[in-house]
């Protein structure tokens, strides 16, 4: 089984049509990853002794014709809360954490009977750009294994586009979906904040984390969002407005689409070879009858900042929950309450998490809070407002994903300040709780360049007609890496 040559409609013809079973793809994928896994290093956790018996499950059941995705094994990032199934956040201070049950993204698709895989490599609680941050692994990327697959969701890129999965889930706080899938040369879909339920997701920034898919194409990236999608009564911030078919009108084409390009998304530290590779884009978007006008996001500049005060201090707030008293690590020989504390948090959270729980801590304290937090706040309106008035003449705004193709590991690493300057691109669509998706858009220097299209709120659907009408008129969805033998 070739997930290079194969999409979820064609896996789910082929079960239907018996030409194999669920029992057989689920073992064919372990095969496969178990394989890649030592250039890839994407998994932290198999889960392959339950897979194996649900697979038996569904096929004793029968495969369900209307349901694409009934016998298709997934991964999951490992901030995904999984009922039975290690969950660590990438993180010593949940190394050993086994939840007693299931985040609701697990539960519909449990529902649409996906087989989970096992649990990918990520940042640490999701804080970086790049999947270096994890307490357990370095993930490469599945291009060059010299080079990051970005992050914080860089296991799921890495496992979608190395062939070892046909979907997975990860999430996204400041672009942490959308950069890896654009380093990996695949689709990834961050939703508008509160498409998605986010109950039993481990909490980063509340106001702007979300849950979304990475898949091959286009039209994968919609089953998968149609089936995570939806209103949740255990998630306050769960919209109740209602989920369409995302596929239902997804090869209507662009004609008559107006599409916005700021400025500001070509500004200096964009390489010039994903400013033309973008620029291509837009050329093809214009043949295709989108009308591309150039716009300005003045504010854009400060969203880098704006991001990092508040979701520092959402952080800050968050993790104070792992005081090694009621779960997670908890050091040993400790004197004192104190102690408990500061030496479980000493230990258990990595560098860059205690980082920004200290830049948090600070703005939101007493001394600070107005000068810091407040300004960070106020300025994350004029982001918003910059997006409202773009969108009252424009359908779409369209730009790179990131700045520049994957990186050497180790390679910025040590300087935090251009690690987090490397998400300018994707942090201000997070804070004005936008959908955004990226998806190929070419290469340079044989690493693919990410082009991000970003819609109104609750216009995924806009998304995925303009990146399906992209991705029929190219060829970059159809390359592969070198991995496997495969290209």
């Amino acid at each position: 089984m070739n997930y290079f040559e194969n999409d979820l409609k064609s896996l789910h013809e082929g079960l239907v049509n018996k030409d194999f079973s669920a029992e057989e793809l689920a073992k064919e994928t372990f095969e496969t990853i178990k394989k890649r896994e030592e250039e890839i290093d994407a998994f932290i956790t198999l889960d392959e002794e339950r897979a194996m018996e649900k697979a038996r499950a569904v096929d004793a059941k029968g495969i369900d014709e209307g349901n694409v995705l009934d016998g298709i094994p997934v991964g999951i990032k490992d901030n995904i809360v999984t009922k039975g199934l290690k969950t660590t956040a990438a993180s010593k201070m949940l190394e050993n954490f086994n939840p007693i049950y299931n985040a609701t993204v697990m539960d519909k698709l449990d529902e649409r009977g996906m087989i989970t895989v096992g649990k990918l490599n990520m940042d640490e609680f999701a804080m970086g750009s790049s999947t270096e941050t994890s307490a357990f692994k370095k993930t490469k990327n599945a291009w060059d294994q010299t080079k990051v697959p970005g992050g914080s969701s860089g296991g799921s890129a890495a496992a979608v586009a190395s062939g070892e999965i046909i979907a997975a889930l990860g999430s996204d706080t400041g672009g942490s979906i959308r950069q890896p899938a654009a380093f990996n040369g695949i689709v990834g879909l961050k939703p508008t904040y509160g498409r998605v339920s986010r109950y039993g997701f481990i909490a980063f920034a509340s106001s702007m984390d979300q849950i979304g898919p990475l898949t091959r194409s286009v039209y994968d990236n919609a089953l998968m969002l149609n089936a995570i999608s939806g209103h949740d009564f255990r998630d306050f911030t769960s919209s109740s407005k209602e989920v369409p078919d995302f596929t239902k009108e997804i090869d209507e084409g662009v004609k008559g689409m107006r599409i916005a390009v700021p400025k500001e998304y070509f500004a200096e530290g964009v390489d010039a070879n994903v400013k033309q590779a973008v620029k291509d884009a837009i050329k093809k978007f214009e043949e295709l009858g989108a009308t591309v006008d150039e716009v300005s996001l003045p504010h854009t500049k400060y969203g880098v900042p704006v991001y990092y005060i508040i979701a520092s201090s959402e952080a800050s707030s968050n993790l104070q929950r792992f005081d090694g008293i009621r779960y997670g690590f908890r050091a040993e020989d400790v004197k004192n309450l104190e102690d408990v504390y500061v030496r479980s948090r000493s230990e258990g959270f990595g560098d860059e998490v205690k980082r920004r729980i200290m830049l948090g801590t600070f703005s939101l304290s007493a001394g600070t809070y107005d000068a810091f937090f407040k300004k960070a706040a106020q300025v994350r309106t004029l982001i918003c407002r910059d997006y409202e008035n773009v969108f009252e003449n424009h359908d779409l705004i369209l730009g790179p994903t990131a700045p520049t193709t994957a990186y050497g590991i180790g390679e910025k690493i040590d300087d935090p300040v251009t690690m987090y300057m490397n998400d300018i691109l994707t942090i201000p669509v997070n804070l004005a709780g936008l959908p955004g998706m990226s998806l190929p858009a070419g290469f340079s220097d044989g690493l693919p360049i990410g082009m991000q299209l970003v819609a109104p709120r609750f216009r995924e659907d806009t998304l995925y007609k303009a990146g399906f009408a992209f991705e029929q008129a190219t060829d970059f969805h159809k390359a592969v890496p070198e991995i496997g033998g495969q290209n």
